[in-house]
């Protein structure tokens, strides 16, 4: 993989500081550019995902007790939690039993221009509300020119800690700046892309899960990249495994 330069990328997903009060405030908007609504796909499957330092990713539910998420969004954190909100719309913080980061992950990638894996499985101490619906993973691999969509409950601008918390969703194009990847997906969209939360957040091709958000360049809206599920199918499957659980593929 060729990373970009230190200053050029950062995740997407981390906002240190911010209050839980204002994290499960009802925000205005969320992604660059998106649109929200119940229609957005992956919403049956989407949920929070917070730290004990103040920071929010979004997350994909894989299995009843099973959330998959951006690496940095665990890495060197003390805890975790999910959160959703139920059907009377009263927040809920689920307690996180188990954390699987992915053996390949560096937190020190861009700078050091390394491969790393962005990934991280979370089980839930209780299975979640049933309403939430395992989402179907896709192993293809995207090619240039293809539209996806990302989707997540980020920021709609960057530093706006307001606007997170609602799930939002935009059609991107794939594009390859470096070349094809088979481990990474780059997506482009004129005032269109990730930002603060949205790590974590799935890339659907239909309704398939094909990648999850890790990092956007320079700034919210800007080229957002996500790590392709296919090549990882053999660490979800496994852990999953054992957990007693298995992903929708």
């Amino acid at each position: 993989m060729r990373a970009p330069k230190p200053s050029a990328a950062h995740p997407v997903g981390l906002l240190a500081g911010a209050a839980l009060a204002m994290l499960l405030a009802a925000p205005a908007l969320a992604i660059v550019g998106g649109q929200e609504g119940a229609q957005v796909p992956g919403a049956a499957s989407a949920v929070m995902v917070l730290t004990s330092g103040g920071g929010v990713c979004s997350g994909v539910v894989v299995a009843p007790d099973a959330v998959l998420t951006a690496g940095h969004c665990v890495a060197g954190v003390a805890e975790n939690r999910i959160h959703y909100r139920d059907e009377a719309g009263r927040p809920v913080l689920a307690e996180v039993a188990a954390r699987h980061l992915h053996p390949a992950y560096d937190g020190d990638a861009i700078r050091g221009r390394t491969r790393s894996i962005d990934l991280a499985l979370l089980r839930t101490r209780d299975p979640l509300p049933a309403r939430f619906a395992p989402a179907p993973l896709g192993a293809a691999v995207p090619r240039a020119g293809q539209t996806l969509v990302l989707a997540g409950f980020g920021a709609a601008r960057g530093n706006d800690r307001r606007s997170i918390g609602r799930y939002r969703g935009a059609t991107l194009t794939v594009v390859e700046p470096y070349g094809p990847s088979r481990i990474l997906v780059w997506l482009k969209a004129p005032g269109a892309g990730g930002c603060q939360g949205d790590s974590g957040g799935p890339i659907l091709d239909g309704a398939a899960v094909v990648a999850l958000a890790a990092w956007v360049k320079d700034a919210c809206g800007g080229l957002t990249q996500g790590i392709l599920l296919g090549p990882q199918r053999d660490w979800l499957d496994r852990t999953l495994a054992g957990w007693n659980a298995a992903a929708r593929w």
